[in-house]
C-alpha cells in the first residue's frame, strides 16, 4: 500500500467519497463545516486504485483530522494513513492531532484507542447542534445507537513515540 499527499488529481474521488459516506461533500463536527475534498491531506493507493483517503486541518500545536475513510475497510489503509499523518506532524513539530466522531461510532472508538489515542472530551449534543447546520445527519446511528454526542480523541506526538500506541 502506498500513502501519499492528495493531490489535486484526488479531490474528486475524495468529494465522491464524503457524498456517499456522508450524504454530502461536506462533514459537520462540533459546529465546523468541512469540505475534505478541499483540505491537506493524504491518500492511501492499492494495486493502482484508491483505497482510502484522510484530510485534516492545520491548527496551532497540531491538526485536527476530519476525514478518515477507508474504501473498502478492513485492508490497513486507515492504519497506513494515520501513520502518515503522525510522521507528518512529528516532522512539522506538532504535539497532539486530534478529532471527533459520533457517540455510535464503536468501530472507530477501538481503532483509533487501539493505536494511542486517548478519549478528551465528551461534547454532549453536539450531534443534535451540527443536524441544525447539516439536515442530512441521521437521528439513528450505528448499531441502533441516537446519534446525540461527539466524542473527541487525541494522540500526543512526543518525540520517540513512533510506533508506541
Amino acid at each position: 500500500m502506498e500513502v501519499r499527499p492528495l493531490s489535486d488529481a484526488d479531490r474528486p474521488w475524495v468529494a465522491g467519497l464524503c457524498a456517499r459516506l456522508f450524504a454530502s461533500e461536506e462533514v459537520v463536527a462540533l459546529g465546523r463545516v468541512h469540505r475534505p475534498a478541499a483540505l491537506p491531506g493524504l491518500v492511501a493507493w492499492e494495486g493502482g486504485e484508491h483505497c482510502g483517503a484522510l484530510s485534516y486541518r492545520e491548527e496551532p500545536g497540531g491538526a485536527e483530522v476530519v476525514l478518515l475513510a477507508a474504501d473498502p475497510p478492513g485492508r490497513g489503509a486507515g492504519s497506513a494513513l494515520l501513520a502518515a499523518l503522525e510522521a507528518l506532524g512529528r516532522a512539522r513539530g506538532w504535539e497532539r492531532l486530534r478529532l471527533a466522531t459520533s457517540n455510535d461510532n464503536t468501530a472507530a472508538l477501538r481503532f483509533y484507542q487501539s493505536r494511542g489515542w486517548d478519549l478528551v472530551a465528551l461534547h454532549r449534543g453536539a450531534v443534535q447542534r451540527d443536524r441544525a447546520v447539516k439536515p442530512e445527519i441521521p437521528r439513528c446511528g450505528q448499531d441502533g445507537i441516537p446519534l446525540c454526542h461527539a466524542l473527541e480523541l487525541e494522540r500526543r506526538l512526543a518525540p520517540g513515540e513512533e510506533g508506541a500506541p
